[in-house]
């Protein structure tokens, strides 16, 4: 009995602990209660980013708005992105061993009675090739890709999570 409520106790005083130090949970990010609708567009319509992006978002529930004239809380606005490759490594062939795999993303951001502010960063992963496995290695760089811009999504979700301009009750809107 004694050891239980010990046990309860140090659980209590951990949990306490985390919640108190900030700790959440990967991928956990919170949005401003103001933020209620959301103008997601693309200089490329439906480019991959855009998807991934607008998945990300759904658990927010967040309304979606369309470019008609309709005003949102949140503009983004995604730019044309690059993906660039950088040569590693070789194998004693002269064949391609290794990449790095460099995405960089442009974007800019718009709340309701605030700035544009326009941001850009780079998301990198390093990519083993095999040119005895061609097809393995082509699916494996589109899983590769994915993971990026999934990354990518999760950091601009961080990034609007951060840059919301608070105001006090004495400034107007």
């Amino acid at each position: 009995m004694l050891v239980t409520l010990f046990k309860g106790f140090i659980a209590g005083g951990l949990l306490i602990a985390l919640t108190g130090c900030g700790f959440s949970l990967r991928g956990a990010f919170h949005l401003p209660a103001e933020i209620q609708t959301v103008q997601l567009s693309s200089v490329a319509h439906n480019a991959s980013l855009e998807r991934a992006l607008a998945k990300r978002l759904k658990p927010y529930r967040l309304q979606m708005v369309d470019n008609s004239g309709a005003t949102a809380d949140l503009t983004i606005t995604l730019l044309p992105d690059e993906l660039d490759r950088r040569l590693l490594s070789l194998f004693q062939t002269g064949q391609v061993a290794e990449y790095e795999l460099v995405y960089t993303v442009k974007y800019q951001l718009q709340f309701a009675h605030s700035e544009m502010q326009a941001i850009e960063f780079t998301v990198t992963r390093e990519y083993q090739d095999d040119p005895d496995a061609v097809l393995a290695k082509s699916r494996e760089l589109d899983l590769v890709l994915g993971e990026m811009r999934q990354q990518a999504a999760d950091r601009i979700i961080r990034q609007i999570s951060t840059s919301y301009p608070h105001r006090n009750a004495n400034s107007p809107l």
